[in-house]
């Protein structure tokens, strides 16, 4: 039978049947536990007897193998303290490690599915900004030292200081249902939508929300009219479940409706989805006209077809009132699933977004839902609840929209002084970014992918509007606007004019 020990992060086993000594079958795991680094520098080998007794052989055994092991520098013994692997072992020993070269492996390597490789191939703009300690120009970033850490620290503590039971058992599917219901009071208050609670579904994020609808809105080869340029991010759920993009332009009014029909009739086949961002298109700015809302909404109840309404960062409009979100104006048709998000409103890892599907898809969705996932994660849940319903999350979108409002002018003021014949941009009455076109003359040195690692050569995150389109070509006769996504929201005035004269620098 065999004798087995364990010891930290590893295990040991002597088998009295085995020709070799039991101290020389200890002597060779340790030493080649210690060569493969599963026994690091400086760590403490249990006690000789401890070890006796767990491998059930006698202890002048285990003595045997560490004497051996102590005489060729593989341990050190310090006085009082016990038995310890070697902090410095001889180069000698270092090199054991890597052990002769293994045969190649002559079987082909694992390969992706179509779909996965289209998915690998995804990259997000500013992905290196991601951990990064800048903040200039990080598009979508809110203003975290702004936000009311304290107040946030006091509910989550509430909550889970002494938690109830229901808090620490499976949840609803859906969602915390006291979130749900605060979020619609939000939406029914501030956006004019037409929502109860049970419509609404908790989900970490945009593109789980994204995900989840085109998963049973979809099926593999629909097509889907996306905005062109658009969010990155709303790509790779919709590639996952098999749809077919539809890239169309967005002109003044937004996304180009009678575009999508075109393209429709060309190709023979009618579009499933439409995916919008109606309130503040991503990433131009562009506000969808009423008139244009409308004709997206014929469109979908003609063609049997959903809309994604993405309402991103409808908090922060600086000037008028945003128009109806098209869930609103759609006035029960059932066609409109809308999408939000609290990441860029409060800060990103909170990661808790929502779907607020029509009233027929409710109990589908939780059925999907229920399958796909039991329930979301529950911590922040119950404080963002408390957030909302106790007035801390309407006081805080109130200061950082007078906030972000400011950084805007700031950035404006300092573009016109610094980035005169660099860069044109241009007020925007919402939002948290600004687009910032290359003149005639960058243009005619510098691509706006050139541009940007420019940028980020120096420090900065400008991520390039081409990135945000579809690849050269996917839509015939499209011009190719080159610009730079300059994000104001998390620079402090103070701090405004030096990144902008940094990029000024980097640009010329």
């Amino acid at each position: 039978m065999s004798r087995r020990a364990v010891v930290p992060l590893l295990s040991l086993g002597l088998d009295p049947a085995a020709e070799q000594p039991l101290f020389r079958q200890l002597y060779g795991q340790l030493r080649e536990a210690i060569l493969a680094g599963r026994l690091g520098g400086g760590q403490r080998l249990p006690s000789s007897r401890l070890l006796a007794g767990e491998l059930g052989c006698s202890r002048n055994t285990v003595l045997g193998a560490l004497d051996q092991l102590l005489a060729e520098g593989y341990l050190e013994g310090r006085r009082g303290s016990g038995t310890y692997v070697s902090s410095v072992l001889p180069d000698e020993l270092l090199t054991a490690r890597r052990g002769p070269a293994a045969p190649a492996d002559r079987r082909p390597a694992p390969q992706l599915g179509a779909r996965g490789r289209r998915l690998a191939a995804l990259s997000r703009p500013g992905e290196r900004s991601r951990g990064g300690r800048g903040t200039a120009f990080v598009p979508g970033l809110p203003d975290l030292a702004a936000f009311p850490f304290d107040v946030w620290g006091r509910l989550l503590g509430r909550f889970w200081r002494h938690p109830p039971a229901r808090l620490a058992r499976h949840g609803d599917c859906a969602g915390d249902p006291a979130l749900r219901a605060a979020i619609a009071d939000y939406l029914r208050t501030v956006r004019a939508l037409a929502v109860e609670p049970e419509q609404v579904f908790v989900t970490s994020g945009a593109q789980q929300g994204v995900d989840l609808a085109a998963r049973l809105l979809l099926d593999a080869g629909d097509r889907v009219w996306l905005e062109d340029p658009g969010y990155v991010g709303l790509r790779g759920p919709l590639l996952a479940a098999g749809a077919t993009p539809v890239p169309l332009a967005v002109d003044g009014e937004g996304l180009c409706v009678a575009d999508g029909r075109a393209a429709d009739r060309r190709d023979g086949a009618a579009a499933r989805m439409a995916v919008v961002s109606p309130s503040h298109q991503y990433p131009l700015g562009v506000v969808m006209s009423l008139a244009r809302r409308l004709e997206l909404l014929g469109w979908a109840r003609e063609a049997g077809a959903w809309i994604l309404e993405d309402d991103y960062d409808s908090e922060f409009r600086y000037a008028g009132r945003p128009l109806a979100a098209l869930q609103g104006l759609d006035a029960g048709g059932g066609r409109v699933v809308y999408l939000g998000s609290f990441s860029k409103v409060l800060f990103p890892s909170l990661r808790i977004g929502y779907l607020v599907v029509p009233p027929g898809l409710v109990e589908p969705f939780r059925a999907a839902r229920a399958a796909l996932e039991d329930h979301p994660a529950a911590t922040a849940q119950p404080a963002l609840a408390a957030f909302i319903a106790e007035g801390h999350f309407a006081a805080h979108v109130r200061r950082m929209r007078a906030l972000y409002q400011a950084r805007q002018q700031a950035l404006l003021a300092a573009a016109g002084r610094q980035l005169e014949g660099l860069l044109l941009l241009r007020p925007d009455e919402a939002g948290m970014h600004l687009v910032a076109d290359l003149t005639p003359a960058l243009a005619a040195r510098l691509t706006d992918l050139e541009a940007s690692e420019r940028a980020a050569a120096a420090g900065l995150v400008a991520p390039p509007l081409s990135a945000y389109r579809f690849a050269e070509g996917a839509r015939v006769g499209a011009p190719s606007r080159q610009g730079l996504l300059l994000g104001y929201a998390a620079v402090p005035e103070g701090e405004m004019e030096r990144a902008v004269a940094g990029l000024a620098r980097a640009l010329r």
